[in-house]
């Protein structure tokens, strides 16, 4: 059988993208059909007669709508994010979270927490530490005079370890009552309490990563061989490797403060689109940053609609991530490229 072109499975992704947004309109505790999902949609543009109760225009638009593009937003973010790392890194094993942005994250959402600074001091706080996190592994990787590359990651871990070690110790310190269980239900991801805001001011530093990155992605395709051959080719290494990391952090950290620690998408999603989609990081971006909107869509609905009490959802993509990435793993044939 003829293998597809990356742009035809990428148009057959966006397609699959649409369908599971309109079926995640209707899954829910109150479920609501898809015949009358469109028919309110299409009511706000047409003149059409309305035999639905105003509860269901307020279910649609108020409290599924918010929640469900934020986990679009989310779930594109982490899956870009995380597959422009695996590409500057060469490490199949890398993801948004490994110079320390979600660590940092969380203890600035920890921080807001245990301080009272209420839901915009949260996320504030939250996507200010993300990326003095990931800043300061970058700055400690520059006095490492030999192989810069290893030196971030391993900077970026330790980072990371010493930001969720404060966040352990305000858990311990906060009230058992109130905070803990505020602190320890937000680090588990969730997108129950997103507003149409919260998404609007996710939304800018997202997108100016997602610019920088698109903008940068022929130049990560040369970022994929050795140092060496990356300067010879004219690439300015270490500027390119900023310029991306940062433009990677500025969407975690967006992504981390609306809803919560959310693992596994930026290490998944890329290996399943570079399956699909090859490892041409002009077809990869595009292709991640589809399939993590769809992908956490549809984790997002079954959060929702699978019990009556709501799944975080750190939980369901970890169940769901660590088996499906063994499966991958398991049936690899040739090397990671």
């Amino acid at each position: 059988m003829q293998k597809q072109s990356p742009a035809i499975i990428i148009v057959l992704l966006a397609a699959l993208f649409l369908a599971i947004l309109l079926v995640s309109f209707c899954m829910g505790r109150y479920e609501i059909s898809i015949r009358k999902i469109i028919n309110i949609f299409l009511s706000t543009m047409l003149p059409i007669e309305k035999d639905w109760p105003d509860t269901l225009e307020t279910i649609i638009f108020k409290v599924r709508m918010p929640r469900i593009f934020g986990a679009a937003l989310v779930g594109a973010a982490l899956a870009t994010a995380g597959a422009a790392y695996q590409g500057m890194f060469k490490n199949p094993l890398v993801s948004p979270d490994i110079l320390g942005a979600s660590s940092g994250a969380g203890l600035g959402a920890a921080l807001a927490i245990f301080f009272s600074l209420g839901v915009l001091g949260i996320q504030l706080m939250s996507f200010a530490l993300g990326l003095v996190a990931v800043m300061l592994a970058y700055a400690i990787s520059l006095k490492v005079p030999r192989d810069r590359a290893l030196a971030l990651v391993l900077t970026g871990i330790l980072i990371g370890t010493l930001f969720s070690s404060g966040t352990s110790l305000l858990k311990y310190l906060a009230d058992p009552y109130d905070k803990l269980p505020t602190i320890t239900f937000w680090l588990m991801g969730s997108l129950s309490t997103t507003s149409s805001k919260d998404v609007l001011i996710a939304l800018f530093p997202i997108l100016a990563g997602t610019a920088a990155l698109f903008a940068l992605r022929w130049r990560i395709n040369v970022m994929s061989l050795s140092e060496d051959e990356a300067r010879s080719l004219g690439v300015e290494t270490g500027r390119i490797r900023f310029i991306a990391i940062l433009g990677s952090t500025m969407m975690t950290s967006a992504s981390v403060s609306i809803s919560g620690l959310v693992g596994w998408i930026g290490l998944l999603i890329p290996h399943v689109a570079r399956l699909l989609v090859g490892p041409d990081f002009r077809m990869l971006l595009p292709a991640s940053g589809i399939l993590g909107a769809a992908y956490l869509i549809l984790v997002d609905a079954m959060a929702r609609s699978v019990s009556s009490v709501e799944i975080p959802l750190g939980v369901l993509t970890s169940i769901i991530g660590a088996p499906f990435f063994l499966l991958l793993l398991s049936r690899q044939k040739g090397g990671w490229q």
